[in-house]
């Protein structure tokens, strides 16, 4: 039950009971006696202490509000506002015995005061001894006097009690009070339904329709409890006949493309479908959800004819809404048309960044896709702003920047995401500490980076990344190279035609100096490698190089030398036809 606010009751009582005296009486000259005296002088001692309460109950100094109010009673025990603030103070303490003792007292005084029977109903409400909330409701709506309008705070009791024939009842008093209002009808509607009588509820919904013509909203109630009360034809009827009076309601055609639907009769569905479509007021959510329901059935030529008419208005109308954008995303990326379902996903999630399984397959789609590192950092950072406890978005992230020579930043995320991961996910840890150690050796921290390869390949001596990148560094640095050779050759032994791979264990046999060896492997990796790196041409020329091919190795220095990834020493190499190191 709502709660009423009584302020304006005191400042009425205390300027109406206890100092509304007739202007008449200020003048007599009647010489009162001395009982009466005394009598007026108590009069005068409670309305001043009432007033004293009131002023500090408005301070919020309960204590002291309680003291005056307690103390007014001494003086003017007869005094039903004094019992009516004790009551709703003991409310607020929630010492709701004593507040129902003052209650019923002030009522005593006051039979007729509709404020006093809500408090004691309120109070009872708060008890849980609903029956007894009811009763005090009844008795007041039962004297003379415009109290209906708390016939809802009565229906609502009933229902708390269960006894639906009774808030049947008061319901019905309550729509004669307030006319066919949509609260009403559906509660009533829900009775209805919880006692079977599914005649009724349909006439409330019936009733509610033709109170508001051309309102949608209550057409589609009564579909609703139709289908699902399998009256299905009869949905169908209401709809259809609604569409010959509102024929521009895109909301009840999409009534229809369901009903339809469920009746197998598709060409008739698609009709209405594309028709509700077509109109811009239907909203993007309802048109997504539709959208994605038939993107997840099974591809057939009528299937795809039909997405690709539905996704016209929404590619026209609801760009800015971020589920049309996440469907059509869907869409595309069933197309196999990756780049466009990035793009739209990239718009969703500037639209939504709160949502977290739109990362989830927006960025590693655009690491797959091979997109610009700036632009997945950037929706990496987006992720880690609005979900900072995910390690996996500061895994990406550190991913991102990594590739980007952005090694610090790399760094602090990568640390970030095996902080928050710890033990929970070991396969992101794995991962996480491979680029790590990459990022580390990148900054000159190259024992660190060891021990991190090192660390990992004691949990997976398998890890294709460690073993491709520990070999390498270690080439570089010319150290444990009998050590990075059986890296190298486990790999290009599993992956014959992998250039990566081969460019690596070929490096590896050059630091060797078994550069015959190297050469067949280099000479393989760039035949696999579409566009081979400047590093490979490099590697290339030092080998020729070495086993006497000088021609050949210039040739290859001066086809490295237009590219990125090279030594510092190519441009001696060159101008001096030369190798350096």
């Amino acid at each position: 039950m709502n709660k009423l606010n009584l302020n304006f009751l005191v400042w009425f009582f205390t300027f109406t009971i206890f100092l509304g005296v007739p202007i008449g009486e200020a003048y007599a000259q009647k010489k009162l006696s001395r009982k009466e005296r005394k009598a007026k002088e108590k009069e005068m001692m409670a309305s001043r202490l009432f007033i004293e309460g009131q002023k500090n109950l408005m301070l919020d100094d309960y204590e002291k509000a309680y003291f005056y109010f307690l103390k007014a009673l001494e003086f003017k025990e007869e005094e039903s506002a004094i019992h009516f603030k004790l009551s709703q103070m003991m409310v607020r303490a929630k010492q709701y015995e004593k507040a129902l003792s003052y209650g019923q007292r002030a009522l005593e005084l006051d039979p007729d005061n509709k404020y006093y029977h809500l408090q004691i109903a309120e109070i009872y409400n708060s008890q849980n001894k609903t029956k007894e909330a009811a009763g005090v409701l009844e008795n007041l709506m039962a004297k003379e006097g415009n109290y209906r309008q708390y016939i809802l705070d009565l229906a609502s009791l009933y229902l708390k009690l269960q006894d639906l024939d009774k808030a049947l009842e008061a319901l019905n008093k309550a729509e004669e009070y307030y006319g066919v209002v949509e609260q009403l009808t559906a509660q009533k509607q829900r009775i209805y339904l919880k006692k079977n009588n599914l005649e009724m509820a349909i006439k409330e919904g019936e009733k509610l329709i033709e109170a508001h013509p051309g309102n949608s909203r209550y057409v589609l109630s009564l579909v609703d409890i139709l289908f699902n009360n399998n009256k299905k034809n009869q949905a169908l009827e209401l709809v259809l006949s609604t569409l010959s009076s509102y024929p521009n309601q895109p909301d009840i055609k999409m009534a229809a493309y369901n009903l339809y639907k469920d009746r197998n009769e598709n060409q008739l569905a698609n009709k209405y479908l594309k028709e509700a479509f077509a109109n811009p007021d239907l909203e993007g959510i309802v048109k997504a959800k539709a959208f994605s329901d038939i993107l997840t059935q099974m591809q057939n030529t009528s299937r795809d004819q039909l997405l690709d008419s539905l996704s016209k208005p929404l590619e026209t109308y609801h760009l800015n809404n971020p589920e049309t954008l996440i469907a059509l995303g869907d869409y595309r990326l069933q197309q196999k048309d990756a780049k466009k379902a990035i793009n739209y996903y990239s718009k969703a999630v500037n639209i939504t960044p709160e949502n977290e399984q739109l990362y989830q397959q927006l960025i590693p789609l655009m690491f797959e896709n091979q997109e610009p590192f700036e632009e997945i950092a950037e929706i990496a950072s987006k992720a880690t702003e609005n979900f900072p406890e995910s390690a996996v978005f500061w895994f990406y992230l550190g991913t991102a920047k990594s590739a980007s020579k952005e090694n610090e930043m790399a760094k602090s995320a990568l640390e970030k995401s095996i902080e928050l991961n710890n033990t929970s996910n070991p396969q992101l840890a794995m991962m996480a500490n491979s680029q790590l150690g990459d990022v580390l050796y990148s900054l000159g921290e190259k024992e660190k980076a060891f021990s991190i390869y090192e660390e990992v390949l004691s949990q997976n001596a398998n890890n294709e990344h460690i073993l491709n990148n520990y070999a390498y560094f270690l080439s570089l640095e010319k150290k444990n190279l009998e050590k990075a050779l059986n890296m190298s050759q486990k790999l290009v032994k599993k992956y014959p035609d992998n250039p990566t791979y081969l460019d690596t264990h070929a490096w590896v046999l050059f630091q060797l100096d078994r550069y015959e060896e190297a050469r067949p492997f280099m000479e393989k990796a760039l035949e696999k490698e579409s566009e081979p790196s400047g590093v490979m041409f490099e590697h290339y020329g030092d080998i020729m190089y070495k086993i006497g091919e000088k021609k050949i190795a210039l040739d290859y220095w001066k086809k490295a030398m237009s590219m990125e990834d090279t030594s510092e020493f190519l441009a001696l190499k060159i101008k001096n036809k030369t190798y350096y190191e």
